[in-house]
């Protein structure tokens, strides 16, 4: 049998960080065994639906990675991938429970004969869960299909388009649990065997609570959305590996994961029936881990969006050898203005701290000015020759280097932190950086 799975989100609003587990899950497993990916667009509420939301959750799916083998652009021949242009098929399955007693009219809704006896639902996480029903359902377990203004609700247009699609296992939050027994039921009605089901835990805040788009506390509700992620600078391929385990683990502890051995170790009964925590703190920690292991290519192609480069784009090689030296350093690339400011313009600001730490000295401003002018003699400017200069310098005048290191990365950059000074003062440059010294000098001045 070739596995066939789907996600199918609804284009209401941003992209859920849990949906987007969700859809990770089902594509390690089409990847896993060799299956289809189903990208399907329930897209029926009409009122609430935007082009932008369609957008935001095509865009965040490729930004993960998560390549599609059916859905919008990509027709496998179970198409239309989209609700809205599938209401032919609702009709028609409709009339087909309609046709067998199944279906009647009451009250302008459609509803659908329910069983009056417990459904079992075999799940490939849970076990085996049966939900007795309450009070009103022992009473009225029928449930409305067709609301009165003719559009089909979700619990139909789900089961049918599973059938059509040929779907054949349902991997989805525990939070649609309650609704499989009625969607079993729909299955059988069409003398269809409902496909495998696998609900996976949810992923709760760090205080324990449940992950929302709309909560109250505003940093809760930013956590909920990919694209804080996006924003904020993580890198595509740590928050794919963290999502991995979030719900799931390799049994090794094995927590930095090449998406290539996630996908041959991933598979349904290993995904644990406890809620996940969201840990940011890790997710940062991840995200600097990888940025320092890939590729200078790739840190550039990431790292490009979040430079602020004022004035003309400067030459490539310069950016290349900047961005280069401050790879090691960042965690999140939202960080890359704060790193690299001073690479890309003269007016940047000085840290009152690091000012007050490392220039404070009397004799700041002359020696600010002697290792301009021990600069300017250098032959070569390469971090070596210039840390010679500067060594020589601090033996002449009978200072430790500290004494000429700190005050100099601060005159040149504003900062008392940063890449390793000697490699920065090369690619600053000596035009750059002698009139940088000598401007310090004069500020410095007591």
């Amino acid at each position: 049998m070739s596995i066939r799975v789907r996600f199918a989100p609804s284009p209401t609003g941003f992209l859920h960080i849990g949906s987007v587990r969700t859809a990770l899950f089902n594509w390690l497993y089409a990847r896993h065994t060799g299956g289809a990916f189903v990208l399907r667009i329930e897209d029926t509420d009409t009122a609430r639906n935007t082009e932008q939301s369609l957008r935001t959750i095509l865009d965040g799916l490729r930004w993960l990675g998560l390549d599609w083998d059916e859905g919008p652009g990509k027709d496998g021949g179970f198409g239309p991938y989209f609700q809205s242009q599938r209401a032919d098929v609702y009709r028609r399955r409709i009339q087909e429970l309609k046709d067998k007693g199944l279906a009647y009219e009451r009250d302008g809704a459609v509803r659908f004969k329910m069983s009056r006896q417990p459904i079992e639902v075999p799940d490939l996480i849970a076990g085996g869960v049966v939900r007795p029903l309450n009070e009103t359902e022992m009473l009225d377990p029928d449930f409305v299909i067709v609301r009165s203004d003719g559009n089909p609700v979700f619990h139909l247009v789900n089961v049918v388009d599973d059938i059509e699609m040929k779907i054949t296992h349902v991997i989805r939050g525990e939070d649609h649990l309650s609704n499989t027994p009625k969607h079993i039921a729909l299955f059988r009605a069409f003398g269809v065997e409902p496909p495998k089901y696998a609900h996976i835990p949810m992923i709760l805040n760090p205080d324990g609570t449940k992950m929302s788009k709309s909560d109250s506390d505003p940093a809760k509700a930013r956590l909920a959305s990919l694209q804080t992620y996006v924003e904020d600078g993580y890198v595509p391929e740590a928050v794919r590996n963290y999502l991995c385990l979030l719900g799931w683990s390799p049994k090794d502890n094995r927590e930095i994961l090449p998406i290539d051995d996630v996908v041959k170790l991933f598979d349904l009964p290993q995904i644990l029936r406890n809620n996940a925590r969201f840990d940011v703190t890790k997710l940062t920690w991840m995200n600097g881990e990888y940025i320092r292991a890939m590729s200078l290519d790739r840190f550039i192609e990431l790292a490009r969006p979040f430079l602020k480069l004022e004035g003309g784009a400067p030459a490539e090689p310069y950016v290349r050898a900047v961005l280069s030296l401050v790879k090691e350093k960042v965690k999140l690339l939202k960080e890359l203005p704060s790193w690299t400011v001073y690479f890309f313009s003269d007016d940047y600001p000085f840290d009152p701290e690091a000012v007050k730490k490392s220039c404070g000295g009397p004799h700041t401003s002359e020696r600010l000015m002697k290792l301009a002018g021990k600069f300017e003699g250098v032959d070569l400017w390469d971090a070596a020759s210039l840390e010679t200069a500067l060594k020589t310098l601090a033996a002449e005048i009978g200072v430790k280097t500290g004494e000429l290191i700190h005050p100099c990365r601060v005159a040149v950059s504003g900062k008392s932190a940063g890449p390793s000074l000697y490699h920065m003062l090369e690619v600053l440059g000596r035009d750059r950086v002698l009139a940088r010294l000598c401007r310090a000098s004069e500020k410095f001045h007591t």
